[in-house]
């Protein structure tokens, strides 16, 4: 870097700490001592099955430039500049709201039940036809993660884009206020999280807490398709905010989408804003993928950006491992497969979706759909119903073997016809092997399930048909 993320002066004043005043510079921050690189400050933080404290030898033995810690460490050499605090937890924040302050950058902040993770590395993309940007990694959006990125904050940086995630209520309201964003984006309202909240209304509530930290003149985007556009809206005058722009489908949309056409691993794109009508192409298919690239383009529009010019990066994205992506994987020099891989998470609504975007798709020569789908968490007292509510939607895909996975999903399982019956499995190693086994040339497969039920098994199962050395081209798809 050309210059250092912080100074020891900085660090020890944001957090007050304990130290022998050895002069350092640190390059980023790690709470993770396997992944410190060389000159990273590293946070010992003390988990359920991992105290932080018990690495930081490890953490310098990698070239950290400073630990902050609760207490001190036995046999770490003089020239290790080590920081006490009370709190870990409590100075990773007073780091981050420092990088906060002296941030210059435009922040936005993104949440939703489904497609925040996906509309976030859109929208880094979009901004990055622009300036510099700042976004979070994977999926660092919790009370740990959130400051962490923060904390990662280049001053240089011209744009800086924040994931917000929640388990229960208060959550967000904590993150918003922390980001202080100036435009916040809301992609949808759905029942993901009922085991701890209950009700849909409950999960709408916890994300227009959102809009408790929106800067002055700040702007909210907001999906005019969810049935709970109205109640966000309110919730957002409330609070006095009056810059609110919505996407979707429904002509009340400031950015509408126009036209859907699904290709070989990617959409045509038609939107309109202001009676003008934009055209993009997207390197992934679904058209739940292709409403968040117009929520994405809300937001490039809410900060004033030029949405065509935005647009001309999204026919060149890639999609995370597990959300979604087409990899076609050669039997032999000749011979291939398709796997979706959409093992990272699951909803009701994003196996749907997922079975929306396998209808529109066909084998190849010979080949047959095969959909593998595991528990989906979280969803309260009506899981089981939910599951088996799954099954009208799953046969409009018109697959020829359905494999299950999960007491849960069993419910659903139990509806399928012996015409596309597989097998079910308590656990995804129960039918892995058998799933790998029965795949055949110009086979497609779609995996889904939540991250809980643990679906790698089975990927690493099917990826392992594939032949050494194999030429693979990657397309991208799904839900997340």
């Amino acid at each position: 870097m050309s210059r250092s993320l912080w100074t020891s002066v900085e660090i020890e004043g944001a957090t007050n700490a304990q130290t022998d005043g050895r002069k350092w510079r640190a390059s980023g921050v790690s709470i993770d001592s396997r992944k410190v690189q060389p000159k990273d400050i590293f946070i010992a933080f003390r988990g359920t099955r991992v105290d932080g404290h018990c690495y930081v030898a490890d953490a310098f033995d990698k070239g950290a430039a400073a630990a902050i810690v609760e207490r001190k460490i036995d046999g770490l050499s003089e020239e290790s500049p080590i920081l006490i605090v009370a709190n870990v937890q409590k100075a990773l924040v007073q780091i981050a709201c420092l990088a906060r302050k002296r941030s210059e950058a435009k922040f936005v902040a993104v949440t939703g039940s489904v497609g925040k993770t996906s509309s976030k590395n859109l929208l880094a993309k979009a901004l990055a036809q622009f300036d510099s940007v700042h976004a979070t990694i994977g999926n660092l959006n919790n009370h740990i993660g959130a400051p962490l990125s923060l904390a990662r904050l280049n001053g240089s940086s011209r744009f800086a884009v924040f994931e917000l995630g929640m388990n229960n209520t208060g959550e967000i309201a904590y993150l918003s206020n922390l980001i202080r964003p100036k435009v916040a984006l809301i992609t949808n309202v759905h029942g993901v999280h009922l085991e701890q909240l209950k009700t849909e209304r409950a999960i709408a509530e916890a994300k227009a807490e959102i809009f408790n930290g929106l800067s002055e003149n700040g702007s909210v985007v907001l999906n005019q398709d969810n049935p709970w556009i109205d109640f966000l809206k309110s919730r957002a005058e409330k609070r006095g905010i009056k810059n609110i722009i919505t996407f979707g489908e429904d002509k009340k949309s400031d950015l509408q989408l126009l036209e859907w056409q699904p290709g070989k691993g990617k959409s045509f794109v038609k939107i309109q804003l202001k009676n003008e009508t934009h055209q993009y192409v997207l390197s992934e298919t679904g058209k739940h993928r292709a409403l968040n690239s117009v929520g994405v383009l809300a937001v490039v529009h809410a900060l004033g950006l030029d949405i065509q010019h935005a647009a001309k990066c999204f026919k060149s994205i890639t999609t995370p491992v597990g959300r979604g992506g087409q990899k076609n994987i050669n039997l032999t020099t000749e011979e291939t497969f398709c796997l979706v891989d959409e093992s990272y998470n699951a909803s009701p609504v994003a196996m749907t979706s997922a079975f929306s975007v396998l209808k529109s798709m066909k084998p190849g020569p010979g080949g047959r759909k095969i959909i593998v789908i595991g528990d989906m968490l979280e969803l309260g007292n009506d899981a089981r119903k939910l599951h088996a509510e799954l099954i009208d939607d799953l046969l409009a895909a018109k697959p020829d073997i359905v494999f299950t996975v999960g007491k849960l999903m069993f419910e659903l399982h139990k509806l399928l016809p012996i015409e596309v019956f597989g097998a079910h499995g308590a656990e995804s190693i129960d039918v892995a092997d058998q799933i790998a086994n029965l795949i055949r040339a110009g086979d497609l497969v779609l995996v889904k399930g939540s991250l809980g039920t643990n679906m790698a098994p089975i990927i690493t199962a099917i990826n392992s048909k594939g032949i050494e050395n194999t030429n693979s081209s990657e397309l991208n798809g799904g839900n997340e």
